[in-house]
């Protein structure tokens, strides 16, 4: 990457704290289009630099830095959403904070890593629309699955007729979720259907044995339509369930996955395997085959993931649907 001016900012609901790598100055603006403007003029002004010499650099707090990622691209200004936990891990033992320390903090970690950071590149409104409708989906759920327990509860615990009233409301809203549920996903069809790249990708990954329609959409949606990760690799470690292995000196350690993962991703992941594993086909028979052996499901269930996530990105990268040939076989 060129050199560049590093701006670091610690974005709050209200304001925004700047920090100047290059001139070591300190500043706050307000967190909206006002204030947004008068980050790129004061930046220019005290760098002495061209627009397209800065690189804004901020964590991504989802609501909070959504407008001003937004503000930055159309002004074609360059900036990179960064993980709040990388930072963190990055600082080693500190004491302290407040969002000058903050900002400062940024745009030193920025710095030191100008060599490697890449710009970010917003998906778009349709990827923002779906991540947005899954995460409502996902608040849903937990909502259902809450109802659903008390439900479990009031079986268990008494007689049959005594809390009539208490059981119909919790269906009727069980059923009321189902509702909203459905509407969401029939919405997520549409915005897929709607636009050519969706489809072609989402026709594709669901060729794959043990993908349904909500593996795809969360598939699409957390890889920016497969944009934003390089190889399968990277995003199974992004999933959690990349094994990494584990030893020291003359200590062997069995490889394993990490805890720093997408454990929305990994759990439907898990049941596309679980999937998988009942269909007729390669995955159902490597799961037999490694079980007669004698070999530890969870650590067999994990390489069948893994299987899958590589038949998804090699179908999208190849173009072609997955063939299942073992239905061919005599």
């Amino acid at each position: 990457m060129k050199k560049n001016e590093i701006i670091g900012v610690d974005v709050s609901k209200l304001k925004l704290d700047l920090y100047l790598h290059t001139t070591q100055r300190h500043f706050v603006v307000e967190n909206n289009h006002k204030g947004f403007a008068e980050l790129i003029e004061k930046s220019i002004v005290t760098t002495r630099c061209k627009p397209e010499d800065l690189l804004v650099c901020f964590e991504n707090t989802g609501k909070y830095s959504r407008p001003l990622s937004t503000f930055l691209q159309s002004q074609n200004i360059r900036f990179a959403m960064l993980s709040a936990l990388e930072i963190k891990r990055s600082l080693g033992m500190t004491r302290g904070k407040n969002d000058k320390v903050d900002a400062f903090r940024i745009a030193n970690y920025a710095h030191q890593k100008r060599e490697t950071l890449s710009p970010t590149i917003l998906p778009g409104p349709m990827i923002d629309k779906m991540k947005s409708l899954l995460s409502l989906r996902e608040k849903l759920i937990r909502h259902r699955t809450a109802y659903k327990n008390g439900l479990t509860d009031v079986n268990d615990c008494h007689y049959e007729g005594e809390n009539d009233l208490y059981i119909q409301i919790q269906k009727d809203m069980i059923e009321q979720i189902n509702d909203k549920v459905k509407k969401i996903e029939a919405e997520l069809q549409r915005i897929i259907q709607g636009d050519q790249a969706l489809e072609r990708n989402y026709k594709l990954v669901t060729s794959v044995i043990g993908v349904g329609p909500i593996i795809a959409f969360y598939l699409i949606a957390c890889t920016d339509n497969f944009t934003s990760f390089d190889n399968p690799r990277s995003f199974a470690c992004f999933a959690g369930i990349a094994p990494f292995e584990v030893s020291s000196g003359i200590r062997k350690g069995n490889a394993r996955v990490h805890p720093y993962a997408n454990k929305q991703l990994k759990s439907l992941l898990n049941m596309g395997a679980m999937s998988a594993i009942v269909t007729p086909g390669e995955l159902k028979n490597y799961f037999r085959a490694r079980k007669k052996e004698g070999k530890n499901n969870m650590s067999t269930m994990n390489i069948i993931r893994n299987k899958i996530v590589f038949r998804i990105f090699a179908v999208v990268k190849r173009g072609t649907p997955y063939v299942n040939h073992q239905k061919f076989a005599a």
